[in-house]
């Protein structure tokens, strides 16, 4: 019997939304050479909350650890496929095609923040600018595709999953619930996206 249950740590959930307004952030200060020192320390933040949460997805909470959400393309496609019937296939986590686009936003995000603080400091020439500008665009692209599924997805399985990343809660068996909320991680999140942002600023 599924019932609302606990799913989503809060490093998960902080970490998530502070991503979404660091790349905002970044993003709209792109090509304000008065807002500089802004874009850098967002794009600096994002990188660091990237790298907490790849290492979170190594050691976090049960649906936070990628060994959990990452499935082969068999079960992608079975998962994109139910989603055209009735009932489509309920996952209390990410679900497979969802798992790997969360990767994927980590990665592009570490890579667009780490082609950003190269740039700032001219460590490679104009190529390398050229790289960060069409990463960014590659991650602004995913952004919309992974907002553009969680609407699908929150109609096709009548939930609301944007609600879940702030309460945590999601539709699901009582034993896939997770046991804590860690909330002692979150001081930890923090610290990586401060750490990153003066790091990017002070290089």
């Amino acid at each position: 019997m599924l019932r609302r249950i606990l799913v989503w740590d809060w490093p998960q959930r902080v970490g998530h939304w502070l991503l979404a307004v660091c790349v905002a952030l970044a993003w709209l200060t792109a090509e304000s050479d008065r807002l500089q020192l802004l874009h850098v320390l967002a794009g600096g933040c994002a990188g660091g909350i990237a790298a907490f949460r790849v290492l979170w997805g190594l050691v976090g909470s049960r649906h936070a650890r990628f060994v959990n959400f990452l499935r082969g393309p068999t079960a992608v496609v079975g998962y994109l496929r139910s989603l055209l019937r009735r009932h489509p296939e309920v996952h209390s986590g990410h679900n497979p095609a969802g798992g790997w686009a969360v990767l994927a936003l980590l990665l592009l995000v570490l890579a667009t923040a780490g082609s950003g603080w190269a740039t700032y400091n001219d460590l490679a020439g104009h190529w390398l600018e050229e790289l960060h500008e069409g990463l960014a665009e590659g991650l602004l692209l995913l952004v919309g595709v992974h907002f553009g599924a969680v609407v699908l997805s929150s109609w096709r399985h009548r939930e609301n999953l944007l609600r879940a990343m702030f309460d945590g809660h999601k539709q699901g068996a009582a034993s896939e619930a997770i046991g804590s909320p860690r909330a002692w991680a979150v001081p930890l999140l923090l610290a990586a996206g401060a750490l990153a942002a003066y790091l990017a600023q002070a290089a």
